[in-house]
């Protein structure tokens, strides 16, 4: 339920600004419609904002009654898309975000983990009145979650499993002058990875599920 609230309210907010940017972009000159054939590239700033769980056990199976708590990340990212048809077009994204982990409890709340995530997502989009000025979108499709660069904290040693996801996604471009369109994207991804900790002493199934919320600067060629 927190996890559904949090992505109508998302998607509440991303109708607000698009709402907004469509009054501006009613008074621009004319602009290039999506359609077969064409290429968007995207400038975004994206916000990560994982939806973990994960309960911590020994190598036993024994509760240790410490969590998973895995912080938010506020980075720049790149969309490309293509459009196969007038309504359906595939998109790719680029970015890398950095992640403090931290070992939760009732009276622990300790850093164990900071690291960097490549998470490509590719999705297949349909594209709702692709000539209009506001065109909204839907998608689904998948994610590699690569983790790198690992720094262990406070005596701990952390490794993470990378893997694939899957994702759903919701979105709307805005026209603006000539070529340029404003873009707002949010997409939940589903993933989840193997931490293992001290070695094996200690272990977790997460689930991080994250929202990926965007914002940004679309150029139509």
């Amino acid at each position: 339920m927190a996890v559904m609230t949090r992505i109508l309210k998302t998607l509440a907010g991303l109708g607000i600004l698009a709402l907004a940017a469509g009054a501006g972009a009613g008074h621009a000159a004319d602009f290039k419609p999506k359609q077969k054939g064409t290429i968007i590239v995207a400038a975004r700033i994206t916000t990560v904002a994982p939806d973990e769980s994960g309960d911590i056990k020994t190598a036993a199976g024994v509760d240790s009654g410490l969590n998973v708590d895995v912080n938010n990340s506020t980075v720049p990212t790149l969309g490309f898309s293509y459009f196969f048809t007038d309504h359906i077009a595939v998109e790719g994204i680029l970015g890398t975000s950095k992640h403090q982990i931290k070992a939760v409890g009732p009276a622990t709340d300790v850093k164990v983990h900071e690291t960097w995530v490549l998470p490509p997502v590719v999705t297949l989009q349909y594209h709702f009145n692709p000539a209009g000025k506001v065109s909204p979108y839907v998608g689904a499709g998948v994610n590699y979650m690569n983790w790198y660069g690992g720094k262990d904290q406070n005596g701990f040693k952390v490794r993470l499993k990378s893997g694939l996801g899957t994702a759903v996604q919701a979105g709307v471009d805005v026209a603006l002058k000539g070529p340029w369109s404003f873009n707002l994207d949010v997409k939940k991804v589903f993933y989840n990875t193997d931490a293992r900790i001290n070695n094996g002493a200690l272990v977790s199934k997460v689930d991080l599920d994250p929202i990926v919320a965007s914002a940004g600067i679309a150029y139509r060629f």
